[in-house]
């Protein structure tokens, strides 16, 4: 009741479209109070960045493909298995995470080198080779069963 009768008096020294324009004004600011501008978002398992890129999408997934690196390090680093055996397992279960989800958005060079930088690293661990030894990516890959 005390709202309503402020509103009566404001709206009888102020006029009624002037007080149209300050309740739209309130409204704006309230809204944008409630829906705050930010950097990324996920939206159904994709990181989104603001500006439309795909940067943190890309950074989720080579997150998540250490993490199922290391979920299957046991096999991909251990002695008893085949290099072939430890390509196919690496193909099904680590590449695809990395690689989930890139059909769909541009690929810019930086997101292609980071993909690579990382498939090298663990590819290269994989086969118990340091980077200072010189071995040439392809004949790694080789080695694995990954030839693309």
């Amino acid at each position: 009741m005390q709202a309503s009768r402020s509103f009566a008096e404001a709206e009888r020294y102020v006029g009624q479209s002037q007080i149209s324009l300050i309740l739209i004004c309130i409204w704006i600011l309230v809204m944008a109070y409630r829906w705050k501008k930010v950097d990324k978002f996920c939206y159904f398992g994709d990181m989104l960045d603001a500006d439309g890129g795909y940067g943190s999408t890309l950074t989720a997934g080579v997150r998540s493909a250490w993490k199922k690196f290391c979920d299957y390090l046991p096999i991909l680093i251990g002695k008893g298995f085949s290099l072939k055996l430890k390509g196919k397992v690496y193909a099904t279960c680590v590449r695809s995470c990395l690689m989930h989800g890139s059909e769909t958005w541009p690929m810019k060079v930086e997101h292609e080198l980071k993909t690579n930088r990382t498939e090298m690293s663990m590819i290269r661990w994989m086969c118990g080779v340091k980077l200072n030894e010189r071995k040439k990516s392809e004949e790694l890959r080789e080695l694995l069963g990954l030839v693309m």
